[in-house]
């Protein structure tokens, strides 16, 4: 990406450049990470979590790990893990409806409020395109990972689950994993607590969280809903558990040591809007 340019003009110059590359047309897709493909290709993500990998305290070697990345995305943590020499299971929804909507929403204004998210005012705004759920699926989700694991070569599995159905066996790694990793996710999930209860069942190891705290006090453990009470508005996102609420689940999920690693700062494009997120890690 180039220093000072729009989200608009890299998301073009990503497409002129994977064109000149003979690569497959991009020009329709949405990148949620930042990721390095070489040859002068980078995915213009929303998130760039390149330079501040290091705030997660992963290992640096994680030859012989098996690593579950829970709601990938464009996969840059996927990547990462595998670049670090571990057996990575990316997992994603199978679709869009199976996306949680709050009781009384239909698929159909759940798409359009995705599509509202994505593309949100501006220049973008002219992008929206009313697609179907197979085709804001595959723009959104499936077509950016797919695209970024055959050009870096990956060997990343891809496994299809929502979290609440997801099992070591659907998973293919049926002892279960050594780290587990999930980030921006429970906040999007209407059973936040079932949502990393079947997690923590996968996870024989560590399982790192990382997501965004509600404002105020967090003593004593607490959710914030963030709902609203329209009901056809909202951001596909409804409970934001507080800081001593997240650790004292995790403990109660039998993980015996649970601590902050840290905070994770960024700032999120298009709208260059500072974000922050707790790093929470629990080992068994």
């Amino acid at each position: 990406m180039q220093p000072g340019s729009s989200f608009v003009d890299d998301m073009r110059a990503f497409s002129g450049r994977a064109h000149e590359l003979g690569l497959p047309d991009t020009s329709r897709y949405y990148w949620y990470h930042t990721i390095d493909l070489g040859d002068g290709l980078v995915t213009p993500g929303m998130y760039d979590y390149r330079e501040t990998i290091s705030a997660f305290e992963f290992p640096e070697d994680m030859r012989g790990m098996t690593v579950l990345d829970a709601g990938s995305a464009t996969g840059f943590f996927a990547f990462e893990f595998e670049k670090r020499g571990a057996r990575v299971v990316s997992v994603e929804l199978p679709s869009l409806i199976d996306l949680d909507r709050f009781p009384g929403q239909d698929v159909e204004g759940s798409l359009r409020k995705i599509e509202r998210m994505i593309f949100p005012g501006g220049e973008l705004s002219a992008m929206r395109r009313g697609d179907s759920e197979r085709e804001l699926y595959r723009c959104l989700l499936e077509g950016p990972f797919q695209f970024c694991h055959a050009r870096l070569g990956s060997r990343v599995e891809r496994c299809y689950s929502t979290l609440y159905d997801l099992t070591a066996e659907k998973a293919g790694v049926p002892e279960g994993f050594d780290l587990v990793f999930v980030g921006d996710v429970l906040v999007h999930t209407l059973y936040p607590l079932r949502a990393l209860a079947a997690l923590a069942a996968l996870c024989r190891g560590t399982l790192v969280l990382a997501q965004m705290l509600p404002d105020g006090p967090q003593e004593p453990p607490a959710m914030m809903y963030l709902g609203g009470s329209d009901p056809d508005e909202d951001e596909v996102s409804w409970w934001l558990p507080n800081r001593s609420c997240l650790m004292q689940m995790m403990s109660k999920l039998r993980f015996t040591k649970v601590e902050e690693v840290g905070m994770h700062h960024g700032v999120l494009r298009p709208g260059n809007h500072p974000f922050e997120r707790v790093i929470l890690r629990g080992r068994k």
